[in-house]
């Protein structure tokens, strides 16, 4: 493999220890520097001079030594289920220690690397990543970040539970467990926002969810009852035409049809 098709499968990132396995030596390296590569960490070079990427920079964070993998709260990120920017990334190794800051990186250490790849990045597992925020996170975020975990469908809480049997004693694990004993038995993936994640936590086991009713779809919906409670989010508002319509057909069924924001559903 060429330079050219390494940085093509990795985002115009390539890294010096790649190059010297690619049989470069220093001073090739020194000349493309001075030819425009960009030095995003010691001994990480971008190809080019466009603003790089999240995407870019996670795979850099990757590069910065054989074996690293995205971790914690940039793991997360890159999963999609908790949002965060910062000024450093943080990844993993194997080995031993206390987490140390080098530069734009904050380097964990562990002797168990659970990982895998999501498009083409190193990072841990989304079990292994929930289990690492647990030890950081206050309670309300990291139930948060479970239920997008499981609303995104890049784990489920049965599988959460399994991981969490290697891990017993850590720092948040207990929460955590309870969590995944919670959520186990609740349709959070057919949810299709957080609001409606948080109201299936809150109402237990019994409504369906995104079920159509009358040809037109409800948020949660208890046929027994007929009832439909509808979660309106910021975009409510936006189609006040297309809302009146779908509830005058979901009453013409039989239907009481309830309204409570998203807001409410966090706050009160």
């Amino acid at each position: 493999m060429d330079v050219r098709a390494l940085a093509a499968d990795q985002a115009d990132v390539v890294a010096g220890w790649q190059l010297r396995g690619l049989g470069w030596s220093t001073k090739a390296v020194e000349r493309r520097l001075e030819r425009g590569w960009r030095v995003v960490h010691p001994g990480v070079y971008a190809l080019t001079q466009s603003p790089l990427t999240r995407h870019q920079l996670w795979m850099a964070a990757t590069l910065s030594a054989p074996g690293t993998a995205l971790a914690a709260a940039s793991a997360g990120a890159c999963w999609g289920f908790r949002p965060w920017e910062s000024s450093f990334e943080v990844v993993v190794r194997e080995g031993s220690g206390g987490p140390r800051r080098m530069g734009g990186l904050l380097v964990m250490r562990t002797s168990a690397m659970e990982t895998t790849v999501r498009d083409g990045i190193p990072l841990t597992t989304p079990e292994r990543t929930l289990i690492d925020l647990a030890a950081r996170l206050d309670a309300r975020a990291i139930a948060k970040a479970t239920r997008e975990a499981i609303r995104l469908k890049t784990t489920t809480a049965t599988a959460l539970l399994d991981a969490l049997s290697s891990h017993r004693g850590r720092r948040g694990t207990k929460q955590l467990r309870e969590l995944a004993e919670r959520y186990k038995d609740l349709p959070i993936a057919r949810a299709r926002s957080d609001a409606e994640s948080r109201a299936l936590e809150l109402l237990g086991p019994g409504p369906s969810i995104n079920v159509r009713v009358a040809g037109e779809e409800a948020d949660l919906v208890w046929p027994e009852r007929r009832l439909i409670i509808e979660i309106d989010g910021p975009q409510y508002h936006l189609f006040p035409d297309e809302d009146a319509r779908k509830e005058a057909a979901w009453r013409a069924a039989g239907y009481d049809v309830r309204r409570v924001s998203s807001d409410d559903v966090f706050s009160r």
